[in-house]
């Protein structure tokens, strides 16, 4: 007779090697759809390590992407413990930013030291009620929190989307379903100069270790461990399971032409230069571009690395006056010819005066500039 029991420990093998496997794993299943594409898949991997740790900007993008996924990920794995299957951290975690925005872009003019913690709280709080509300159901009718959180989901989303269309539109985003930007002195402190990565990813390290001790060490994490592990006898052992689950619920509810950029960008700090550089603001979101042209307007000139149809250069050449330099990017699929087509769009571009290098020549447009600079 076979008999399956657990095992007391995890050796270090398992607890590392469990891990690994699985990784290596993701990593050959990912590859079958690359296969299947014709796309080479050791380049293809080269590339997202690159795009991940392939220079200082790099690395710095990814963990300022990093930093809210590593909040909701806290936030998912306090209620795990508990059996508390949490699917709708999406959601809260917009919560969280709609109330950051509705308090921090104008609604109170406060110091810096009194309005980010304000910010903070209001953003945890809101996250925290987008998993009350199931996490009640179910304590009170014992309906499936699965159900409850993922569909709750999507009406926040449309909540959201309402907000952004109209109470909290941005009257200078023209249009555009966008939010006011949070005031200054509500920004958390920047960590590296030039770059988005802020004191926000420290404190999310800092929250992870509060984490991992409060659920080893404290009173509450016993609890929370141990009505995840067996709630019946918790509950004969004097834990409160409606409340553990309350309380979790609470705690738990927060591009592809960057080469050539780079390349233009280490070429004029070479020389001396100092530029800024601003990334995702395509044509194919209008209002990401609208959001950092008063930021865009302060510089002298402008250099626009764009592929696909490379229309980028003529917006904004049609919104600003300065002198534009575009470059052609060899990004695109099928008839995009590796940047043939945004080469073509840009000399045949309607916005006049408008300079253009050839494909991927991000060296020679940092030439071009310091030429017009110079003179």
């Amino acid at each position: 007779m076979i008999r399956i029991e657990p095992r007391e420990s995890a050796s270090k093998l398992l607890t590392w090697g469990l891990p690994t496997i699985s990784a290596i794993l993701a990593l050959l299943l990912a590859a079958i759809p690359l296969s299947f594409a014709g796309a080479p898949i050791f380049e293809s991997y080269f590339q997202l390590f690159k795009g991940v740790f392939g220079s200082k900007f790099a690395l710095s993008e990814m963990l300022t992407r990093a930093t809210p996924l590593i909040f909701t990920g806290l936030a998912a794995t306090l209620a795990f413990r508990a059996r508390i299957w949490n699917i709708g951290a999406e959601g809260q975690l917009y919560l969280g930013a709609l109330a950051a925005v509705a308090v921090g872009a104008g609604a109170l003019d406060l110091p810096s030291y009194f309005l980010i913690p304000t910010i903070i709280v209001a953003g945890s709080c809101a996250g925290a009620a987008g998993m009350v509300i199931p996490a009640a159901l179910k304590t009170r009718f014992g309906a499936d929190e699965v159900v409850t959180t993922l569909l709750l989901n999507f009406i926040i989303l449309i909540f959201v989307q309402y907000m952004l269309e109209g109470p909290i539109q941005d009257p200078m985003g023209l249009g555009w379903p966008q939010s006011s930007p949070i005031l200054e002195q509500g920004m958390l402190p920047q960590l590296m100069e030039r770059m988005r990565l802020h004191s926000g990813i420290l404190i999310a390290l800092l929250c992870a270790v509060t984490a991992q001790f409060m659920l080893v060490k404290s009173v509450w994490g016993f609890k929370l461990r141990a009505v995840g592990e067996n709630s019946s006898a918790a509950q004969h052992s004097g834990i409160s399971v409606k409340k553990t689950i309350l309380s979790v619920a609470i705690v738990s509810g927060g591009s592809s032409d960057l080469r050539v950029s780079l390349e233009v960008k280490t070429a004029l700090e070479i020389y001396g230069i100092t530029c800024e550089t601003f990334i995702d603001v395509g044509v194919a979101g209008m209002h990401r571009l609208m959001s950092q042209l008063d930021r865009i307007n302060t510089h002298d000139l402008i250099i626009v690395c764009a592929g696909m149809e490379g229309a980028l250069a003529t917006v904004i050449g049609g919104l600003l006056p300065h002198p534009i330099i575009g470059v052609p990017v060899s990004v695109g699929y099928g008839v995009s010819k590796d940047g043939m087509v945004a080469l073509n769009s840009m000399l045949a571009s309607c916005s006049p005066g408008i300079m253009v290098m050839n494909i991927d020549n991000g060296y020679g447009a940092a030439m071009a500039a310091i030429r017009i600079i110079k003179n």
